[in-house]
């Protein structure tokens, strides 16, 4: 067993999506970042250029996914092969927020895009990845190295516990069906009670059509020719939305894993309020907040939208005073020292369940 690996000195290094994310995992180290410049030049290809001495020593890379994605992924990518090169012992991703994570199912004749980038991540070098609060489980088999699924839901709780008053009026909701998993995670752990919203427009992943009919709908075919043909698949028809469960005179929080475009939300936040809830939050572990999301919560019934700091938002907190932030720098700087150190990671998974 090697036993100097803990006692070589680990290389931080930050690309551009997320620098105050940055600083305050460096605070917490007591280790600033190291040099490196990132840039693109004047034919907009992407630039990297590291100034600390990397090899035989383990380089920890953050980079999140922002509305940049396509730049913060090359940035990684070309970061982690300089390292490679450089003959570095181990090369770890720290990815809060993995982009692509929602296109991990195959959609009509597209592909599973989130597949490709773990083959690309490994491929550029990176052995080991920390994210947080994947979009699905699953895609942690995409990739061909190690990886470590964060979750957030204890901060979560405990801004729930610590920040909301009367929190034991309060009702978890799952916005959709797909969400009464973690609904009834987050409830079970502050023993309260959930509900479902159902009916709402088609917004799961899950219920989309992918576009394959097959077997293909034709009048005659060469197998089974009885005339009766291939029976055509009925389309689904969701009711009108309606909310399983007592919500009225309660305050109503609910919980995803990302806000992204806040339409879904502020629907479900009109419904609940109609059903008598006083008081709606929203909590989620990527705010990425995209479009006009900041006006639409403004105007929403919705009474605070509290994300973690996985993606950066400063802009749209300036826009809206509703948002509010939850530090998880202290997660991260923990797994980068246990993983550095060759320590245990299931200290981080104390008290998390397959359901969050």
């Amino acid at each position: 067993m090697d036993t100097t690996r803990g006692n070589k000195e680990m290389v931080l290094l930050a690309g551009n999506s997320h620098p105050e994310l940055a600083q305050l995992i460096a605070s917490r180290l007591g280790k600033p970042f190291g040099i490196v410049s990132a840039y693109r030049n004047s034919n907009q290809e992407t630039m990297v250029e590291i100034g600390d001495s990397v090899r035989g020593r383990d380089v920890f890379i953050l980079q999140t996914g922002t509305k940049d994605v396509n730049n913060n992924i090359m940035e990684l990518l070309i970061m982690a092969y300089a390292c490679k090169t450089s003959s570095a012992r181990n090369i770890v991703g720290v990815i809060p927020y993995l982009p692509y994570c929602k296109q991990s199912k195959m959609r009509k004749r597209g592909c599973i895009v989130s597949k490709l980038l773990a083959k690309m991540m490994c491929k550029a070098g990176l052995t080991h990845i920390i994210t947080m609060d994947l979009h699905q489980k699953e895609i942690q088999g995409f990739f061909e190295c190690p990886v470590d699924n964060l979750r957030a839901s204890p901060f979560l709780l405990q801004y729930i516990q610590e920040s909301i008053p009367d929190y034991r009026n309060a009702v978890i909701v799952a916005r959709d069906p797909g969400s009464a998993k973690k609904a009834t995670s987050y409830a079970e752990r502050l023993r309260l009670g959930i509900a479902v919203i159902h009916g709402e427009q088609k917004t799961n992943e899950d219920e989309q059509a992918d576009g394959r009919n097959s077997p293909p709908l034709v009048e005659h075919s060469r197998i089974m020719d009885v005339g009766v043909g291939v029976p055509a698949l009925a389309a689904k028809e969701k009711p009108p939305i309606n909310v399983v469960g007592d919500v009225g005179g309660r305050i109503a929080i609910m919980v995803d894993d990302m806000i992204d475009d806040v339409a879904s939300f502020v629907a479900a936040a009109e419904v609940l309020k109609d059903r008598g809830a006083y008081k709606i939050y929203v909590m989620a572990t990527h705010g990425l907040l995209s479009s006009d999301a900041p006006r639409l919560i403004d105007d929403s019934p919705i009474d605070e939208v509290v994300v973690t700091n996985t993606v950066p938002h400063e802009i749209q907190k300036m826009q809206c005073h509703k948002i509010k932030t939850v530090d998880i720098s202290i997660l991260l700087a923990e797994s980068i020292r246990r993983i550095h150190n060759n320590e245990s990671m299931s200290y981080l998974f104390r008290n998390v369940t397959l359901e969050d």
